[in-house]
């Protein structure tokens, strides 16, 4: 009789046999896996050494992602072997990820305490972090083992030169002795290279010794030392704001609006540098298609968007110049450009600009001298080097024959005006309206003056040819030289007796 089986309630006869049946699987199971675990075993081992001998071959071959791989798939296979995370972490290294390399040091510690190689690499890594407290405990803990081991003496003697170096820093930086701190603080960033304190400091000292410079290129690094680090990422966007860079401003306020969009300091800091980025950008469109008056509206109102910032506000006044010079303006011309070369003395495009309103004005002299000063600043500009070339002759032209003077016009005169202006005179000084040789003589000189200015100045290839500083009419400028340059735009025998017979062209 079974067990369990007479008076009272108990598992039917179908439990029992299905009982029977597990109990018989299971027992079978162990035996064979009993059989197969042996050989289960070496084939998981040699699929790891696989793995290690691949990733140990491409790192020497400096394949290091695809020699990464390769450990990432021998730690998969045996999470507990601490060599394992060791080599993984020396591939971490050599691709300069050290915030990745610390687990693993870490971990093979964990599994091997007494892993001296691991402890020394974890507290070099951190000693380059500033991690002083955590770096001293693995180099004494390597020393405790091994009480003469070099390394680790010597990079105990550096972190606490470190921590030396700091104090001292910090203790320079309050008595305001910013290049004192920064003399200390060199050997410092130089033991701890991956130290944002470090760093930090040394770009606060550059920021109140006003090299920006400097401050930009130890704050940049901080940003990816610290993980959510929006308070540097603000202070280079003003910093880079305040040199006049506003397109790198709003490239790293950016950043910082990624990390926290609702950032308060960093999106009304976003804001301003948008508005006047905008501003700046679209003044620029407006000049490169020549539409010169809105492009200095943009730049008045760039001037109301930052009104502190003084390269901002130099930068407006030159390009105001250079668009007001551009449409023909000479004398505002000449006072916004004298303003902002007041401001940015050296600025070759200020004098350029406010040269080219001289020659407008007809003050060749000045324009001369200002293409003169310009190629002082910059001896290899060639723009520089042909507006002087072309102001030396203008100078040189006026004191010979100026056509705009004989017409009485400005440089900047279309035609309609040439036309208007050369009608007026040819009526006034027609010979037939002398009486006496010398009157004749005198108004036929002036008359011949007055049509070769006006076929000049309609005529737009001898009008450039002027402009450049070079007489079309002149015989020193023809081809061959000598003969008369010029046949007039009208029929008069100078020379003849009696009455003068004029036919005009007013075409």
């Amino acid at each position: 009789m079974e067990p369990g089986r007479g008076a009272g309630p108990g598992p039917g006869p179908g439990l029992w046999r299905c009982g029977r049946r597990l109990l018989w699987a299971a027992s079978l199971l162990c035996v064979l896996l009993d059989l197969q675990l042996p050989g289960l075993l070496a084939s998981g081992q040699a699929e790891i050494e696989n793995h290690l001998e691949m990733g140990r071959k491409l790192l020497a071959a400096g394949q290091l992602a695809e020699a990464l791989s390769h450990y990432h798939s021998a730690v998969e296979g045996d999470p507990k072997n601490y060599l394992t995370y060791y080599k993984r972490a020396t591939i971490y290294l050599a691709m300069g990820k050290f915030r990745s390399a610390l687990p693993d040091l870490s971990k093979a510690i964990e599994l091997k305490p007494d892993f001296l190689a691991a402890r020394l690499q974890r507290g070099s890594i951190l000693l380059k972090q500033g991690n002083t407290e955590q770096a001293k405990q693995d180099f004494e803990a390597v020393l405790q083992s091994d009480p003469s081991h070099k390394e680790a003496q010597s990079q105990l003697a550096r972190l606490t030169e470190l921590e030396v170096s700091m104090q001292e820093a910090r203790a320079a930086y309050q008595r305001t002795d910013y290049a004192g701190a920064i003399r200390i603080l060199e050997r410092a960033v130089e033991i701890s290279p991956w130290a944002p304190e470090a760093k930090e400091l040394r770009a606060e000292c550059y920021l109140l010794l006003g090299d920006y410079g400097k401050a930009i290129l130890d704050l940049k690094p901080t940003t990816k030392l610290r993980a959510d680090n929006r308070a540097a990422f603000l202070k280079l966007s003003q910093l880079y704001y305040g040199l006049g860079e506003h397109e790198e401003a709003l490239a790293q306020v950016r950043e910082c609006l990624k990390l926290d969009q609702d950032d308060k300091a960093c999106f009304a800091h976003y804001k301003q540098v948008k508005k006047l980025s905008k501003q700046l950008e679209s003044a620029e469109e407006h000049i490169q298609a020549q539409r010169y008056e809105e492009a200095i509206d943009k730049y008045k109102a760039a001037m109301k968007t930052e009104s502190q910032v003084e390269l901002y506000i130099i930068r407006a006044k030159a390009r105001i110049c250079h668009c007001l010079s551009k449409s023909k303006r000479p004398q505002e011309a000449i006072d916004v450009c004298t303003e902002a070369h007041q401001r940015d003395p050296r600025n070759i495009f200020i004098l350029r600009d406010r040269a080219e309103a001289y020659i407008l004005n007809e003050e060749f002299q000045r324009a001369v001298e200002d293409y003169q000063e310009a190629k002082e600043f910059d001896g290899e500009n060639e723009e520089v080097k042909e507006g002087l070339e072309r102001a030396q002759k203008l100078l040189k032209q006026s004191k010979k024959r100026d056509y705009y003077k004989i017409l009485g016009i400005r440089r900047n005169a279309n035609k309609q005006e040439i036309i208007k202006a050369y009608r007026k005179l040819a009526q006034q000084w027609h010979p037939d309206n002398f009486q006496s040789e010398d009157e004749k003589k005198e108004a036929e000189k002036k008359f011949i003056d007055i049509a070769a200015a006006k076929e000049v100045l309609t005529d737009p290839d001898m009008r450039q040819k002027f402009d450049s500083g070079e007489d079309p009419l002149d015989p020193e400028n023809q081809q061959g030289g000598g003969g008369h340059p010029h046949q007039w735009p009208f029929e008069f025998n100078p020379f003849g007796s009696g009455n003068f017979h004029f036919k005009f062209h007013f075409n």
